[in-house]
Parts: C-alpha cells; sequence; structure tokens
C-alpha cells in the first residue's frame, strides 16, 4: 500500500490511496489540532463535532476539488458583506469600504454563522453534526456579518498607517509572534487555528496585554494604573473578569481587557466591554476591584454629580478638547491609557488625570493639559455649558475669565493671588500659594475620592457652603470657606479691626452669607471696576439691590471702603467700613 505526503502551506494530508486519515500539523500531540476545538470530527474533544466523520483537516482542507485557495481550501467563500469596524480614532484605512479576504474570509465561511459547519466542497451531502448542530452556534465565537464590533482585518499594516497613528508600532518591529499574510492583519495574524497553546487558539497570551503591546504601543501605558496594579476582586458585585481566564485575577494580568473585547465588544466604538461608556469604569470603580477611596459609583449616586449616566453615545475621544455638546463621561477627565497614583501639587495636574485633553489659561486646546484647570475648561470655559449658580452683578459663566491673571480679584487657581495681605489663612497656605478647583469641587466625606464626582452639597461641593440669609452662623454653614480661611478671624467682634467687625457684623450679626458679597470665583478685568470689585466683591443680586441707582463697593484703603447699596432693607449711602 502507497503512502503519500502531501505538504500544503499549514496543512499536512496523509492519504492511504485516496482516504485522508489524519491531519497533524505538530510533531507534538500536545501542540496538535487533534486535541482543539478545531477538531470537528468524530474524535474531536470539544462539544461541536460530527457524529460520524473521523477524518479531521476535511473540514477546512482537501487535496482535491479545492477552492483554488491556499492552502487546499474546502469550504466555499461565505459571499457575505460585512459591515466593518469603524471609529473616529481608527487608523485602519480599509474601515469603511474593504471587506476580509484572505485567511480572514477562510475564517469567516464558519465564524460568521452563514455556512454549514459540515458543508464542504468534497463532500456531496453535508456532514453531520451532534445536537443537531448546523451553523456556528449562538456565542462569542460566532461573529455574524455585523464586524464592527471586532477588531479589524485585512487591512494593510505598514509603515504609513504607523506614521498615521503613533501608537500603533512600526510592522517592521514585530516580534515575530504576530505575523502578517501578505503585509496585511489578518485572523491568523493573533490566531493560529492549528495549536491552540494558550486559549482561543491565540499566538500569545492576553495576559499583562502581551499579544496587544505587539502592535500597539499606547503613550504612558508603561506607567498607567491599569497596566500595573496588583488590585484583585474584593467579592463584592459581579466579577469583572468573566470574559478572561481564571488565572486573569489582577487588574495588571487583564491589563488591556479590563476595558476591551477584541470580538464581539458591548461598545462598538473602540471595542468597549461595554456599550454605556460609565460601565467599563465602574464594572472595577464600585468596590468591587478598586480600593483606597476609588468606589466611584457611590458618589455618582448622590444628588449634586458630575452625571455621566445621563449621556450615552456623545462623548468621543475624537472630539475637540473643547466641549461643544453638553456631556460628561469618565474619560472626558480621566485618560485610562495614561492615569496613575501619582500625586501632584496645584496647580500641576495629578496622575489620575495625565494625558487627558485640555483647554490652557489662552483659550487654546492642548492634547494633554499639564494644570488640573486646563482640564476644567474642557467645559467650563467659553462653551457655557452650566450657568451661573447665582444670579450677581456681574455675569460671567467663561471660569477661564474668572481666573485670568489679569483680573482685578480671582481665587488663585491659574497663578497666585493679587492680594498680599489676605488674613486667615490656614497652614500651610499663605498668599503665595495655589489652589485647585477641586480643592472646592470635589466628593463630599471623609475618605471619599478627590474629585467632582459627586455630592450631598450644590455644584458638587465637598462642604457646605449655605447661599442662604438669615442662618445662623455655625462651622458648619461655612464649612467651605473656613477649611482655608480661620473661622476665629471672621466671627470676632473686635472693634480695632476694621476686617474681623465688618464680617461679624454681617455674618454673625445680620446672618447674611458669604456668598452675597463674594463670588467664589473671580470677576473678569474686561467687567470689574478697579477698587469696586476687589476681594472678590461681586454681589449677589438675589439679595442686595440699588439705592438711588447706585450699587457698589468702593474700597478706600487698606481693609477699609464705603457700600453703595440696600441690603436686608437697610440703605447704604456710603456706609463706612
Amino acid at each position: 500500500m502507497k503512502r503519500y505526503l502531501f505538504n500544503f502551506g499549514h496543512a499536512i494530508f496523509t492519504t492511504i490511496p485516496v482516504i485522508i486519515l489524519l491531519c497533524v500539523v505538530s510533531g507534538s500531540r500536545a501542540q496538535s489540532i487533534v486535541n482543539t476545538k478545531h477538531n470537528l470530527s468524530v474524535s474531536g474533544p470539544g462539544s461541536i463535532k460530527s457524529t460520524s466523520e473521523s477524518e479531521i483537516c476535511i473540514f477546512c482542507h482537501t487535496p482535491h476539488s479545492d477552492k483554488a485557495k491556499a492552502p487546499l481550501w474546502n469550504r466555499r467563500d461565505p459571499g457575505s458583506t460585512y459591515i466593518l469596524y469603524n471609529s473616529s480614532t481608527s487608523s485602519t484605512l480599509h474601515a469603511t469600504t474593504g471587506q476580509p479576504d484572505g485567511a480572514s474570509q477562510l475564517c469567516l465561511s464558519c465564524h460568521d454563522g452563514t455556512i454549514a459547519l459540515g458543508s464542504v466542497l468534497s463532500r456531496p451531502t453535508e456532514i453531520s453534526f451532534a445536537r443537531g448542530i448546523s451553523t456556528m452556534p449562538e456565542g462569542k465565537t460566532r461573529l455574524g456579518k455585523d464586524l464592527s464590533n471586532d477588531h479589524p482585518v485585512s487591512f494593510t499594516f505598514n509603515s504609513s498607517l504607523s506614521a498615521v497613528n503613533t501608537e500603533l508600532k512600526d510592522p517592521s518591529g514585530l516580534t515575530g509572534l504576530v505575523k502578517l499574510s501578505g503585509g496585511k492583519l489578518q485572523c491568523t495574524s493573533c490566531h493560529d487555528p492549528h495549536k491552540n497553546l494558550t486559549y482561543d487558539f491565540l499566538v500569545a497570551t492576553t495576559e499583562n496585554s502581551t499579544l496587544c503591546l505587539n502592535c500597539h504601543q499606547i503613550n504612558n501605558w508603561a506607567f498607567s494604573s491599569h497596566r500595573n496594579s496588583t488590585a484583585t476582586w474584593t467579592g463584592r458585585g459581579p466579577n469583572p473578569w468573566t470574559h478572561t481566564p481564571e488565572s486573569f485575577n489582577t487588574v495588571s494580568k487583564n491589563a488591556c481587557e479590563n476595558c476591551h473585547s477584541p470580538h464581539n465588544a458591548g461598545g462598538k466604538a473602540q471595542l468597549m466591554n461595554y456599550h454605556v461608556e460609565e460601565s467599563n469604569c465602574l464594572t472595577c470603580h464600585s468596590g468591587s476591584v478598586a480600593s483606597g477611596g476609588r468606589n466611584i459609583q457611590v458618589q455618582l449616586s448622590k444628588t449634586y454629580k458630575h452625571n455621566v449616566n445621563a449621556y450615552t453615545g456623545i462623548h468621543d475621544p475624537g472630539e475637540p478638547a473643547l466641549v461643544r455638546a453638553k456631556h460628561v463621561e469618565c474619560s472626558d477627565c480621566h485618560n485610562p491609557h495614561s492615569s496613575n497614583a501619582d500625586d501632584a501639587s496645584a496647580p500641576n495636574v495629578k496622575g489620575s488625570m495625565y494625558g487627558v485633553k485640555g483647554v490652557n489659561n489662552s483659550g487654546m486646546p492642548v492634547s494633554s493639559a499639564q494644570y488640573e484647570y486646563e482640564i476644567c475648561f474642557r467645559c467650563h470655559s467659553s462653551n457655557a455649558v452650566t450657568g451661573a449658580a447665582t444670579s450677581r452683578q456681574v455675569i460671567q459663566t467663561d471660569k477661564r475669565l474668572q481666573f485670568a491673571s489679569n483680573n482685578i480679584s480671582y481665587h488663585p487657581v491659574e497663578t497666585k493671588g493679587r492680594n498680599m495681605d489676605v488674613p486667615g489663612l490656614i497652614s500651610p497656605l499663605t498668599v503665595n500659594s495655589m489652589i485647585y478647583c477641586s480643592d472646592c469641587h470635589a466628593s463630599n466625606g471623609v475618605g471619599s475620592p478627590a474629585g467632582p464626582h459627586g455630592s450631598v452639597y450644590p455644584q458638587i461641593l465637598k462642604e457646605q457652603y449655605s447661599k442662604a440669609e438669615n442662618v445662623n452662623e455655625s462651622a458648619g454653614a461655612y464649612a467651605l470657606c473656613y477649611s482655608c480661611h480661620s473661622r476665629s478671624e471672621y466671627i470676632q467682634d473686635n472693634g480695632d479691626n476694621v476686617r474681623r467687625k465688618i464680617h461679624y457684623k454681617h455674618v454673625v450679626g445680620v446672618k447674611t452669607s458669604c456668598s452675597t458679597c463674594h463670588d467664589p470665583h473671580g470677576i473678569s478685568v474686561t467687567q470689574g471696576i478697579p477698587g469696586r470689585n476687589s476681594h472678590l466683591i461681586n454681589f449677589s443680586t438675589g439679595v442686595v439691590s440699588p439705592f438711588n441707582g447706585n450699587l457698589y463697593y468702593q474700597e478706600e484703603g487698606n481693609r477699609t471702603g464705603r457700600c453703595y447699596l440696600t441690603c436686608h432693607g437697610v440703605q447704604h449711602n456710603g456706609f463706612s467700613y
């Protein structure tokens, strides 16, 4: 009896006259298709297999009557028109015009679910499968004809592409694990259909992003918490990693797959695990994985918050730095590829906000914010996303203009303050100190995460800041102000100290709020008047009204001035303080 050995590409056929007996890709049985789920014969180890067919390679290959496609393909083309991956950040140039070809088209002849698994060219009738299975059953391996939620394939991966997207490696530097076919990235670049040395027939494990980093070089990823964190699932809430191997039990091991799914992704844009943007963050940042005060989900349930749950499908990574369409998502302030636990001092951006777009104090976009306020200015500068929280004599909703260094007065967010005689600052603050927006706007409560996620106080303030009139002065009523300014400096009736006297009279005596006289952000230079809007003076028109047509404060020297207005029914016609 003669033996013939045919070697066609990846497939080796041993025939005894005409009958194909076995296809073994590797000399080692442990690396053979025989022991994988791609052995669809009656001897296959998986649940999807034939009821009678003993040949193994026949489901893909045949030495005769083939499709005239290497490697001796035994299946007809799907003939499908596929919906392809596409997003504002995609640099795979085929995304809107090309269709799968080459090895990817061959893989799809089973995995798109349109052709029966047992429909092969070399058999006159369809090979029967156990449990009445015909096409690929529903599940993660059935991709369908909508590939917009799958990693793109069949695109030319060359130096030109990596020049367009600098977060892709030049393919000349590929390690050899990921192989291109005819210069294109195909299914077989990441999957070896004949060997399953890791899982899912991958050519390398995705643990610690090993496979992904063969092609991707993400800015700041090496220093990111999502790359290096050893945090594990606490057992609270759902396990966030059910889609990866059980051994991937830390944030660092799951790495890219903490957020992304290469196939059948829930969120098509950027192949996110979930369609609802914040779910990709809150699956861990809900106390189930992230620790150390990072339970963001609790904060987002509070009355006043950056309401990420109110918007879906509006945020886009490719949008300009200045946000025009009103929305807020976690990734507007946090870059998950760059975010880490590094600390910083005002106004420098902290590690949790590294790599985020911003708008600088000149109103120009920046690709990576250097200062925290630049990120806040994305929404709270010239786009007028939010209105004024308090009706004031001078209205300005552009926070960039309110904090400008050439203003008459401002809180020192962009630069240190103009007033070199600020009384009662609590150490370590001095007149040369700068502060963050998030020193005032932040989650309330001891142990809450930094930043303005959610609060029980309006405007997402970290402490109470009462704007109501006729409220008894207390440490709690004006806790926000007293966190920087010593309470004792403002509630003493000291006749020899003008500053103490005027604040005591109004805050304790008349029971008026700090907000009645002071605008906590600043007064822009184009609207303010020297001598009238110093010390953040910008009256609340809900409390203060004109007298004889006048409504202003006139500074007359160090810590002295006169008021021309009506307040609480009392007419101030040049009252001196």
